[in-house]
């Protein structure tokens, strides 16, 4: 399933960058939304890429975390964590901005972030590599909350959507919770039992 979601993210991604109107029917765009109630762009939007650099970053990133949860969780989790991490982290940007006709957002971002924090809530000790330094999972879950939610607060000017990243994150906590209410426990265990040496 991984790979399937990989190769149609590729394939809309591409399409979306050569193509402007299918780009411009596919962007998030909350006064479109909300003046012409295309709801279809909650969904749309995680499926296309402002440039070649942002596709693969969100394509490397699931690629590598997408196989941990599909092997874990199956595949059809893994397409329905993904699916809604992408829908429902662009409430809080539809709400703020669905007055706003020149804001648009895209990208699988929020998606992505649910895929790496049940990977995170189901492997917290396990080793994530932030810019080339090795830091255990559930410091790097830690600091990217508190990271994207302090810039969700401002407009930090970076064109990044850090309210879909924060939102996308708590998703995929909360669904591997619900699907595996034991991993709350599991990863309580991990915690005690880690050693930094």
């Amino acid at each position: 399933m991984n790979t399937i979601i990989i190769a149609f993210m590729v394939a809309t991604g591409v399409l979306a960058l050569n193509n402007k109107k299918f780009y411009d029917a596919w962007i998030f765009n909350p006064s479109r939304i909300e003046l012409h109630k295309e709801y279809y762009r909650f969904l749309t939007s995680g499926f296309i890429h402002a440039n070649y650099l942002h596709l693969f970053v969100n394509l490397f990133t699931l690629f590598f975390f997408g196989r941990f949860i599909e092997n874990y969780m199956g595949g059809w989790h893994l397409l329905g964590m993904l699916i809604l991490g992408i829908i429902i982290s662009d409430f809080p940007s539809f709400k703020k901005y669905r007055n706003d006709p020149t804001y648009r957002s895209l990208g699988a971002s929020g998606g992505v972030s649910s895929v790496v924090f049940a990977y995170i809530i189901l492997s917290p000790v396990s080793t994530i590599y932030l810019f080339f330094l090795p830091v255990p999972a559930f410091i790097f879950g830690g600091l990217f909350l508190m990271y994207s939610y302090y810039q969700s607060q401002g407009e930090s000017g970076d064109n990044v959507n850090h309210t879909a990243h924060f939102y996308g994150s708590v998703v995929g906590i909360v669904y591997t919770l619900l699907v595996y209410p034991e991993a709350s426990i599991t990863f309580f265990e991990q915690l005690i039992n880690w050693r930094i040496f």
